[in-house]
């Protein structure tokens, strides 16, 4: 897993399957990612193929702690199986789901982006 912090903006890159394993690894990384308020996390699903219901519960958590700590938690480069599985569960209404990485620092350097939902 790769994870990059500028400025306000912390990306996380997790690669393979999110499953039991996969879900706590992301789990903790969010954990240790700090607790700046106004920071935009996002999740990077490009290198992801696989994801089970560990990996939905560690994409909730996660969710719930940016809220908690006044932080604003997005998804982009979501992978078609992974996109189904957010579909079925209905999370795809849930979470802020972008098409790249690229669109959402548009928008963040453009100002139209508020960091905190």
């Amino acid at each position: 897993m790769t994870i990059t912090q500028e400025q306000q903006l912390v990306l996380f890159k997790p690669q393979g399957s999110i499953d039991l394993q996969g879900g706590l690894a992301l789990s903790e990384q969010m954990t240790q990612a700090g607790s700046q308020p106004d920071q935009l996390w996002v999740i990077d699903l490009a290198e992801v193929d696989f994801m089970d219901s560990s990996g939905l519960v560690s994409l909730v958590k996660g969710l719930t702690s940016a809220r908690q700590l006044g932080c604003r938690l997005v998804l982009c480069n979501v992978q078609t199986p992974v996109r189904l599985i957010l579909e079925l569960t209905q999370l795809d209404s849930v979470f802020e789901i972008f098409d790249t990485y690229e669109d959402i620092v548009t928008l963040v350097n453009g100002g139209n982006l508020a960091l905190v939902s």
